[in-house]
């Protein structure tokens, strides 16, 4: 239990850093993509990262990353730059959601751009996308045990080396399935009352 507790420690990790690019990053994203010529650029290159596979994208940066850079770094940088792909979109979403009178207004009254995103837009955009933004941070958590294929040593790794140090494969696997529930479960749970909280309003 030890050796995968510690492994579920890296998985939580890499899941929290790359979640925290993937809001950061998505979020540039769906803001460039509202100017004309550089959206569409965007556009395209998000499109290529949704459409591939993301343990292609793992193995594929790995393969050409420097060789002092970790594997757990690379791991944490394509998760985040994968899920921002798809943050992007729901940002969007938030924002196109945002009623045009609201953008009116900040024009007639000459708003700076950082005082109309930061004071009027982007308030109401993520508070309406916060469920959708949750749901892609158990995705990722879920998607953590694909770092394997490039030697993070993270819950999957460690269930693997204690399956076969122990030869007792079915208990192993059990527990990693029940730590991974017990770490979605509350998530998703939490996730709901935001939901509640702050779109059903």
């Amino acid at each position: 239990m030890p050796d995968l507790l510690s492994g579920l420690l890296v998985t939580i990790q890499a899941t929290g850093i790359g979640y925290a690019l993937a809001l950061t990053l998505g979020l540039v994203i769906a803001m460039v993509r509202r100017v004309p010529l550089f959206g569409s650029i965007v556009h395209f290159f998000m499109e290529f990262i949704r459409t591939t596979p993301l343990v292609i994208q793992l193995v594929f940066v790995f393969a050409l990353a420097p060789a002092n850079v970790s594997a757990f770094t690379i791991g944490v940088v394509v998760l985040g730059i994968h899920y921002a792909a798809y943050t992007a979109e729901v940002y969007r979403s938030g924002i196109e959601g945002v009623a045009k009178g609201q953008w009116e207004a900040a024009r007639a009254l000459s708003l700076p751009g950082t005082r109309t995103w930061g004071a009027i837009v982007l308030p109401q955009a993520i508070r309406k996308v916060i469920p959708a933004l949750g749901n892609y941070l158990i995705a990722m958590f879920k998607d953590t045990p694909l770092l394997f294929a490039i030697g993070v040593v993270e819950l999957l790794a460690v269930a693997q080396q204690v399956g076969s140090r122990d030869f007792r494969y079915v208990e192993t696997f059990t527990i990693v399935g029940l730590l991974f529930l017990v770490v979605s479960v509350p998530s998703a749970i939490l996730i709901r009352r935001l939901e509640k909280r702050y779109v059903a309003v």
